[in-house]
């Protein structure tokens, strides 16, 4: 076996994950970190006595967690402690109605009926049914290898049938529920992995089983707290850590990843690598000398982007008595929005807004009598819109007048105030074009285009992060951690 080291690129949950899991099974791993912190888009920002997480603001699927420490010898607890939310989310509508999703569904259905009589029992049949994708799709599009067309093949056609891929997922959520309350909530889902509702396929609702079914949590201290566990995790079993390093190109001969080039000019000879980049960004710009992989780097950057975010970051004075850890107000015309979003690179007029206050669950988090809002509207993935400076403000400026016309006007209460558009988010973790999951997830087949963890034209070459199998959020980027240090391992074991 060669002396050199495995290289991970980038150390993401999703480059963390792998990197653990290999260097388990016994290999030299060498994890290089463009900034001076671990996490990637998991990342938090401090000022003034206030702390924000930046990133992903829940854990859902904690057994994905908990597997890969019991992986690695480990307890999680021992590490990180993952405190449940309850209510999940309450949701405030254009009409005034506010509503707590709560961890018992009955008290959620309890709620819906007051809309309608129908409503609760529709909500818990559409938790059954949600339950019922996961069952049926995840070994297939979650835990096991990316799919193919072959893939379904695996499904019985009643099976197929069931998993509504030839529906968009808000004509499935209205063949089951009778509010546009409950349909506005429930299309709410598809932005977890920055898609539109109304052109997604069906088979997304399943993302509201790991919410709805399975439960959030929150780590004690904050979501950052995982990315330092994870890093404390893998330095134990000997991984090197290089933390300000960024990987200029990826060094190839003959066809397979025999090493990387850092921009500071030093070249590191490697026995594979793996890359938790955006695919756009690995096959466009890290292996762009390659001209045998200028047909996938043409294609994969020729898809449609996710959406992405512009992120306030507001420390206030006060309490807001009826916010919770999570909230979510929805705009007046849901499918104008998407519609908005989708026409160009501009955000739109009359954004739905998520506000998460972490203070809530960590009150370590502010100074006494204060709260941290981090504020997010849905924004095309297009970083361009955001180069000239004064937009970013514009928006920033529009962002609080909404909040203010649904009756939280915070601008007499703030300390601080900072923002984060899409630009942003694409130099400091290299998202392409700000986009936060890569390729969109619109359309029908947008789970068998999505990027394959093991690289169909460099060997020796894989892939882990958001934007490649199984898809965005914390869990799946751990899992395709996983999937990248499997796939390597069983090469390795076949040479």
């Amino acid at each position: 076996m060669s002396e050199s080291p495995i290289v991970v690129i980038g150390a993401g949950v999703g480059g963390l994950s792998a990197a653990i899991q290999l260097a388990v099974a016994g290999r030299r791993v060498l994890l290089l970190e463009q900034n001076s912190y671990v996490g990637g888009k998991m990342a938090e920002r401090r000022q003034d006595g206030f702390r924000w997480d930046t990133g992903p603001s829940v854990i859902t699927m904690r057994d994905v967690l908990e597997d890969l420490f019991r992986l690695a010898g480990r307890t999680m607890e021992d590490y990180l402690r993952l405190v449940p939310i309850d209510p999940l989310t309450r949701y405030f509508f254009s009409d005034g109605r506010v509503l707590d999703v709560c961890r018992d569904a009955g008290a959620t259905a309890r709620q819906l009926d007051r809309l309608d009589p129908r409503e609760g029992q529709a909500y818990l049949r559409f938790l059954a049914h949600a339950e019922r994708l996961f069952r049926i799709t995840s070994p297939a599009f979650i835990y096991g290898d990316p799919p193919s067309l072959s893939s379904l093949r695996r499904f019985s056609p009643l099976d197929l049938l069931r998993i509504d891929g030839l529906r968009t997922m808000d004509q499935a959520v209205r063949r089951r529920v009778h509010t546009p309350q409950l349909r506005q909530l429930l299309d709410r889902f598809a932005t977890y992995v920055g898609a539109d509702p109304f052109r997604a396929p069906g088979t997304l609702s399943v993302i509201a089983h790991v919410e709805l079914n399975q439960g959030v949590w929150y780590p004690e201290g904050g979501i950052y707290r995982l990315a330092e566990a994870l890093a404390q995790l893998a330095r134990e079993w000997g991984v090197r850590l290089d933390l300000g390093r960024r990987v200029r190109k990826i060094q190839t001969q003959a066809g397979r990843a025999v090493g990387v080039e850092t921009e500071d000019g030093e070249t590191i000879a490697a026995e594979a690598v793996v890359a938790n980049v955006d695919a756009a960004l690995v096959y466009g710009d890290l292996l762009a000398a390659q001209p045998d992989v200028r047909p996938l780097a043409d294609r994969v950057r020729r898809q449609p982007r996710s959406l992405s975010g512009f992120i306030l970051l507001l420390g206030v004075e006060g309490q807001t008595a009826e916010f919770v850890h999570h909230n979510l107000l929805f705009s007046g015309d849901y499918r104008a929005e998407f519609r908005s979003l989708n026409e160009g690179d501009r955000p739109t007029s009359d954004p739905s807004l998520y506000v998460s206050i972490s203070a809530r669950s960590n009150p370590h988090d502010v100074p006494p009598g204060c709260e941290n809002w981090f504020v997010m509207a849905n924004v095309p993935g297009e970083s361009g819109y955001w180069a000239v400076p004064e937009r970013a403000e514009a928006y920033a400026e529009q962002v609080l007048g909404t909040l203010a016309r649904r009756g939280f006007d915070v601008r007499p209460r703030l300390r601080c105030r900072r923002w984060i558009t899409p630009l942003d988010i694409e130099n400091a973790t290299g998202a392409w074009r700000g986009a936060l999951y890569g390729a969109s997830s619109d359309g029908r087949l947008a789970a068998f285009r999505r990027a394959h963890n093991r690289s169909p034209v460099i060997e020796r070459l894989y892939l882990a992060g958001g934007t490649v199998h199984p898809g965005g959020g914390v869990p799946m980027a751990m899992l395709s951690g996983k999937a990248a240090a499997r796939m390597l391992l069983q090469d390795e074991r076949r040479s």
